[in-house]
């Protein structure tokens, strides 16, 4: 993963396999500038996920612009709300403004998971 050394790559990606292991959902995470406006960027990174879109989340980190995204898909949406996304964006934001870029980054992933598999 671009921006991460390849031992925090490896965390993020076992963070990602154990959230997709527990709640049936899949996990994605971008790191990166957007194309265009960011809440557009990060719904065109979910949609480019096809069939698997209606059951994933996609988390999107522009480190340098200071931004965050969380999409869900329909079956997604329905285990993970607006409310629980903007409350796990919210705790990942200030981990990032503390410099813990990868620290965020494991407790926002880790938090859906938790979140989508309590209402399995």
């Amino acid at each position: 993963m671009k921006g991460l050394t390849a031992a925090q790559g490896d965390d993020v990606r076992q963070a990602l396999h154990t959230a997709e292991r527990r709640s049936g959902l899949r996990f994605g995470v971008f790191l990166g500038q957007p194309v265009g406006g960011r809440r557009h960027f990060a719904e065109r990174l979910h949609a480019a996920l096809g069939q698997d879109a209606d059951d994933a989340v996609v988390v999107y980190v522009d480190p340098n612009g200071r931004a965050l995204e969380i999409v869900t898909g329909e079956n997604a949406r329905r285990r993970l709300s607006d409310g629980a996304c903007r409350m796990t964006a919210l705790s990942m934001a200030t981990a990032f403004s503390a410099g813990d870029l990868i620290g965020g980054l494991l407790y926002g992933i880790g938090a859906l998971g938790e979140q989508a598999t309590a209402r399995r």
